[in-house]
């Protein structure tokens, strides 16, 4: 599919948006939307589990008992790791999970995740919304007509700003989420079974990698 389906207020097909010429040509790959995909999850990980050594756990300063003559195993502190309440052997500490991806291999990913949608039809341009007020009747019944294809969940709609009409309107509908255009990653397309984006919205997907003036003019 050339072409992606621009839905009016009532949510039926009003007119058809062509794809850019880079979106158009780009080859779905994969491998690549997959390494993509693996990294950005990686990077949303906190990395934040941590455990002490026993150079980190207070105490165990004085040696237990004597060296000899006990009849015990020798032990040189409390805070070992084998003792209860001792150090951690190679446990957990705080780092950080995302590798390193190519630009290119991205921008392909990110292309490649769009043009899926759009040859499946699972994703759509709303067109300017004359709702005056937030209203999730609304919404719903502007997904009931919208078409067949679209009613796949979850669904992702992405807007130029969160505290519009449009995503005050979506956000409490069930498997329904919203996203900004600029935090979205290929991760969260690929993650939606159908996708809506405002026009503005969808103006700054398209040009991510785009030259700096053609991209300026979109988000302007």
């Amino acid at each position: 599919m050339s072409s992606l389906q621009i839905l009016g207020a009532q949510g039926t097909t009003t007119g058809n948006l062509d794809l850019t010429a880079a979106l158009a040509d780009q080859v779905i790959k994969p491998h690549l939307i997959h390494e993509v995909v693996t990294q950005e999850l990686a990077a949303r990980r906190s990395g934040s589990a941590n455990t002490k050594t026993r150079a980190d756990v207070r105490g165990g300063g004085a040696k237990p008992w004597k060296q000899k003559g006990t009849g015990r195993a020798r032990q040189g502190s409390i805070r070992s790791p084998q003792w209860v309440g001792g150090g951690v052997v190679f446990g957990p500490h705080p780092r950080t999970f995302g590798g390193k991806v190519n630009r290119k291999v991205q921008l392909q990913a990110w292309r490649g995740a769009l043009k899926a949608h759009a040859e499946r039809g699972t994703v759509a341009v709303i067109d300017s919304l004359d709702w005056e007020v937030p209203s999730t009747k609304a919404a719903a019944a502007f997904l009931s007509k919208a078409p067949e294809a679209l009613q796949a969940r979850p669904l992702l709609v992405v807007v130029d700003e969160l505290d519009s009409v449009v995503a005050r309107s979506f956000r409490n509908l069930r498997d329904v989420y919203i996203l900004e255009a600029w935090e979205l990653e290929t991760v969260d397309v690929m993650a939606a079974r159908s996708l809506l984006a405002e026009r503005a919205a969808w103006d700054r997907m398209v040009a991510v990698g785009e030259p700096r003036a053609a991209a300026v003019e979109a988000s302007s």
